[in-house]
């Protein structure tokens, strides 16, 4: 199986030196490749990419076009969607290839946030355990599905927020997520930018306005 890890940027530039880092090694394998999708970054995070020996493209700005963008220029039989303060596992591949293997045409990875806070390790937990039962998955836990399915599908629905939320919702009709529990490790920068628990209040709110119909424009305002 080929897996193709699709990772969408937005004025990224300070990632880019850690992002290359983690990447080049997955980019270097016969069976995998990277793509990176620059929304019309302002600060030269695209250049930055570039120089570092990426791969990148350039699309509209707004998270499900662009991977919509690089899904749509993948080769891989396997879609692997990658925040870009998120780090994947080293044994990624495999886990996915054998949780792909069983009746699972998706998952993600359990999540583990980085950072100081002594909430983090809580708001993980929390998150897995929602996961694991409401077969939902988000973003920062570095979602997977065979591209068959994706396509199937229609890919990311193209809408500004909860593009994440609403594909998991389509895929749950196919069959429930893989959980695979070794962890990815994502950056808590967001919590610690505008406060842990107010961060975490404000996405408790906008999931449940979600779940009751308020159309993901309306959420998008909300959480800018």
């Amino acid at each position: 199986m080929r897996l193709s890890i699709v990772v969408p940027l937005l004025n990224e530039r300070n990632l880019i030196a850690d992002l290359a880092e983690q990447l080049q090694p997955w980019q270097q394998r016969h069976d995998c490749e990277v793509i990176l999708v620059d929304g019309g970054s302002g600060d030269g995070t695209a250049q930055l990419a570039r120089d570092a020996g990426l791969r990148v493209l350039v699309s509209s700005r707004g998270r499900a076009l662009q991977m919509n963008c690089g899904a749509a220029a993948a080769r891989g039989e396997i879609l692997l969607f990658l925040h870009g303060d998120t780090q994947l596992p080293a044994s990624a591949q495999e886990l996915i290839e054998d949780a792909l293997a069983e009746k699972y045409c998706w998952g993600r990875f359990n999540v583990r946030i980085a950072g100081r806070s002594f909430w983090f390790p809580l708001i993980a937990t929390l998150i897995n355990w929602r996961s694991r039962l409401s077969g939902i998955a988000t973003g920062d836990q570095a979602i997977f599905v065979r591209r068959r399915e994706f396509e199937q599908l229609g890919g990311f629905p193209e809408q500004p927020l909860m593009e994440d939320i609403e594909l998991g919702r389509r895929l749950l009709k196919i069959s429930r997520p893989a959980c695979i529990g070794v962890p990815v490790s994502t950056s808590g920068r967001r919590w610690q930018s505008r406060g842990v628990l107010r961060t975490v209040l404000l996405m408790w709110r906008l999931r449940f306005a979600y779940w009751r119909g308020v159309p993901a424009e309306i959420l998008a305002r909300r959480y800018e």
